[in-house]
């Protein structure tokens, strides 16, 4: 079937078209590098890391080009700057190194281009002198404002009335301000804040004006998919949207716009700011696999909100235990993931609006058949079961990795010996030994499988 996104610009679904197929353009909003980034930070991360392995699938590996900011300019890097008594560089290397390591740990693909904010300020000039000369903007104190009111259809993406504009305005209302609805494209800065000399004077840019630059100057002036999560429809993408028409005289900036929505904790949004969230990094220490995490992160459809706990990540660990564990009897004989052996109801599935559920049922019903299948079938059935996981992004380790985890986390030549010495004393008829080595081991995290090919093990 076709490609079909629900577009958060027309709120329909639609089919997709790109405006080149020789070169399918996505730009997706990245992070703000001030600290370790939480479940929420990381569901667009998986969501657009299975839409940019499904574009590659349909259209080929070398005609998606996926752009993913660093956004490292910005006031909470500032503050956090400030409070720790680090460095900004201190603060930016170090966060954005961390991020790469917790989504690569997730097993997110790197994107096609990553850039920085902070080297695109000449290209954040030029666009705002273009909306100043056009008269979509104007100086005030020092600062660059955007005029709301010189755009006649502003709003036309979150679809706000005239009173809520304001009201989302009123955290950044100012004197100089034209209109409480205006935004900051460029702001002073003090001498112990990072600046940039410009028309206007030393200072930074607003936050929405690096997106629009960035995208712009590595995806041209329009192009197919801007994503991000549900809380950047307003007013992050709303006045991404604005200026970037504006300045180039465009009638659209994407074609389509796709948003995730929230991670919530007992039905409330998870945020630093209510501190109730989990980061990646805190539950990779506490011991649960990257691919657990972003299994739980695809197990509900992504415009949906999504609740996740330790509970979801458990049942996660369980289901990816029964997808292994039917891959497991092939041993030496598991084939490779192939793009023409991708089943069709999988690839139905998410070309359906990424209907990740969906999807992972077809994975679950391809597992059963590969517990059924005769010997001669299981390869074909294998290959199916692992060319469908490859989109989602799972299923990527070999069987008895997953099982049996790495050597670092308990002695593999230990767990063997001590199998191979409760065998032993099996075969002596030494039911008490045997039975206290099993035991222990479990109380080690170590769980026996005993059955007609002899003793297997996994990690619990």
């Amino acid at each position: 079937m076709p490609l079909q996104f629900y577009n958060t610009l027309t709120r329909r679904k639609e089919t997709f078209v790109p405006e080149d197929p020789e070169r399918v353009r996505i730009y997706v909003c990245g992070p703000t590098v001030y600290d370790f980034a939480h479940i929420g930070n990381a569901r667009p991360v998986v969501v657009f890391d299975v839409l940019f392995r499904l574009l590659r699938h349909v259209y080929g590996d070398t005609r998606v080009t996926y752009v993913r900011n660093i956004t490292d300019v910005d006031d909470k890097i500032l503050t956090a700057a400030d409070e720790q008594q680090r460095s900004i560089s201190d603060i930016t290397e170090s966060t954005t190194a961390a991020f790469h390591e917790d989504m690569d740990a997730l097993g997110a693909l790197r994107p096609t281009i990553e850039p920085r904010a902070t080297g695109h300020i000449g290209q954040m000039i030029a666009m705002i002198e273009d909306l100043v000369e056009k008269e979509h903007a104007y100086v005030a104190e020092g600062h660059v404002l955007f005029s709301v009111p010189s755009m006649e259809d502003y709003g036309q993406l979150s679809r706000r009335s005239r009173d809520d504009l304001v009201a989302g305005a009123r955290v950044d209302v100012a004197p100089y301000k034209k209109d409480p609805a205006d935004f900051v494209l460029w702001k002073p800065s003090a001498e112990n804040q990072p600046g940039w000399e410009s028309p206007w004077g030393r200072g930074r840019p607003g936050w929405h004006i690096e997106c629009s630059a960035m995208s712009a100057e590595h995806l041209g002036e329009t192009f197919d998919i801007h994503g991000g999560g549900q809380d950047l429809v307003f007013p992050h993408h709303e006045n991404e949207l604005a200026q970037s028409r504006c300045a180039h005289g465009t009638s659209r900036m994407a074609r389509y716009w796709l948003h995730n929505g929230y991670v919530v904790v007992n039905g409330e949004k998870m945020s630093k700011s209510l501190g109730n969230f989990l980061t990646v990094r805190q539950l990779l220490e506490e011991g649960y696999d990257g691919e657990v995490i972003r299994l739980a992160l695809l197990s509900g459809h992504y415009r949906q909100p999504l609740d996740i706990n330790r509970e979801k990540l458990a049942e996660s660990k369980s289901q990816l235990d029964r997808l292994y564990g039917a891959l497991r009897p092939l041993g030496d004989s598991l084939p490779e993931a192939s793009r023409e052996e991708t089943p069709e109801r999988l690839l139905d599935a998410l070309s359906d609006d990424l209907n990740t559920p969906l999807a992972l049922s077809a994975l679950h019903d391809l597992a059963h058949e590969l517990n059924k299948a005769s010997d001669e079938e299981k390869v074909g059935c294998a290959e199916a079961l692992l060319s469908g996981a490859h989109l989602l992004g799972l299923l990527e380790r070999v069987p008895e990795a997953w099982f049996k985890g790495s050597e670092g986390d308990l002695d593999v030549v230990e767990i063997e010996r001590l199998i191979a010495e409760r065998l032993a004393a099996r075969k002596a008829r030494d039911f008490a030994t045997a039975d206290r080595i099993r035991d222990d081991l479990l109380e080690r995290g170590i769980l026996l499988e005993d059955g007609a090919q002899g003793t297997t093990w996994r990690r619990r």
